[in-house]
């Protein structure tokens, strides 16, 4: 119940024991196929460019701006979060000049700011974290980031790590250009093949690139080979990664990915009243609130250390602490994936209460639980 890795579905860890087969071999390739379509439907694209990049979510992160970003484009990133200063960093690193949008950590980006920020720099690429991990915020208002861009012919690059499948995210409705995820959050599967999915705008752009990527591994105008349609070999594919990936798409599939993302905003809003019913208070406004990854404020006078490793000792329950600018400010409770079950949240709330009283603060369980109980 941390911020990740969420909890694997048993048959993703069935499929995981599936024989190898060659990367290029024909059954792999049509396997191939499928992780592509599903991916499709999760993303919410039509996107031809949709793969797993062979690699954790961060690897997927770097080939999206390791490709669109060339060096002397100005590239516009979030100061919200700590993966907006991850952009940064990776941006700098592809040759790219970064400026920044500043909004206070535990907000969103605000459309205004935005718009000033792009009149000022004139920026050639635009990254957004659409989930942020280390705050427990969701940016509303993606349609209007991605029009103010592109009015000024910008690319729109959007981090999905905490968000493909899990809430609300429409890729081409809301005309972002490239969106990267990782495997290991709300579809519930093991890192190691991470989704990515780039428009013909921004592929244009990958394929025009006057200097190669200053990656070879995650160069897409080489990918664009194995992954296209020569499946010509690159590199060898981490293998039972994909099938796991594929499984867990398909589990996405089944469930259907509007009743998905109902699942998580119903069991986490469950988790939400139950913690909000111990007199605890949410690190985003309701406005806001990410529902895969709860950041509840630690109160006044608890150690959260302490709450944290008492949960994981007695429970066998696994919460983190904040990152960055909220380290000791708040806990990071994730609901994805095959981890957002009631029985999870059930658990989750029982145990907090219990470290939570070991601290010395009164958290009363039993309306926890009925708060919890009057949203499932």
């Amino acid at each position: 119940m941390g911020p990740g890795p969420s909890p694997v579905h048993p048959r993703v860890l069935r499929a995981m024991s599936t024989p190898l087969v060659g990367h290029l071999d024909p059954a792999f390739v049509e396997l191939m196929d499928d992780v592509q379509d599903l991916l499709r439907y999760t993303f919410r694209t039509e996107n031809q460019w949709t793969i797993p990049v062979s690699g954790t979510g961060s690897a997927a992160m770097e080939a999206a701006f390791g490709n669109v970003v060339e060096p002397g484009d100005t590239v516009l990133v979030p100061t919200n979060g700590y993966f907006g200063g991850r952009m940064a960093s990776m941006v700098e690193r592809a040759g790219g000049e970064v400026v920044e949008v500043d909004a206070p950590w535990g907000e969103p980006l605000d459309p205004a700011a935005v718009q000033d920020a792009f009149d000022t720099h004139q920026p050639d690429v635009f990254g957004f974290v659409h989930a942020e991990t280390s705050t427990g915020v969701l940016q509303p208002n993606v349609p209007e980031l991605t029009d103010i861009a592109h009015s000024h012919d910008a690319l729109v690059v959007a981090d999905t790590v905490t968000s493909l499948g899990g809430v609300e995210l429409k890729v081409d409705e809301w005309d972002v250009d490239v969106a990267y995820s990782g495997a290991q959050k709300c579809l519930s599967c093991p890192p190691g093949a991470s989704p990515l999915t780039l428009n013909d705008r921004a592929m244009e752009k990958v394929l025009s690139r006057e200097e190669e990527s200053r990656s070879w591994y995650l160069d897409l105008s080489l990918l664009e080979g194995y992954w296209g349609e020569e499946r010509s070999y690159h590199h060898t594919a981490p293998i039972t990664n994909v099938y796991a990936l594929r499984e867990a798409l398909r589990l996405v599939a089944e469930e259907g990915i509007e009743e998905r993302w109902a699942r998580h905003e119903r069991v986490a809003g469950a988790l939400k009243a139950g913690v909000e019913a111990m007199g605890l208070e949410m690190n985003a406004p309701d406005e806001y609130w990410l529902p895969s990854l709860n950041a509840v404020r630690v109160p006044e006078g608890v150690d959260d250390g302490a709450v944290i490793d008492h949960v994981l000792e007695k429970y066998d329950l696994e919460i983190a602490s904040g990152l960055g600018d909220l380290e000791g400010d708040i806990f990071r409770i994730g609901c994805m994936g095959h981890g957002a079950r009631a029985e999870n949240v059930t658990l989750l709330l029982g145990a907090l209460a219990d470290a939570l009283e070991e601290q010395g603060y009164e958290a009363d369980a039993g309306a926890a639980l009925a708060a919890a109980r009057d949203q499932l």
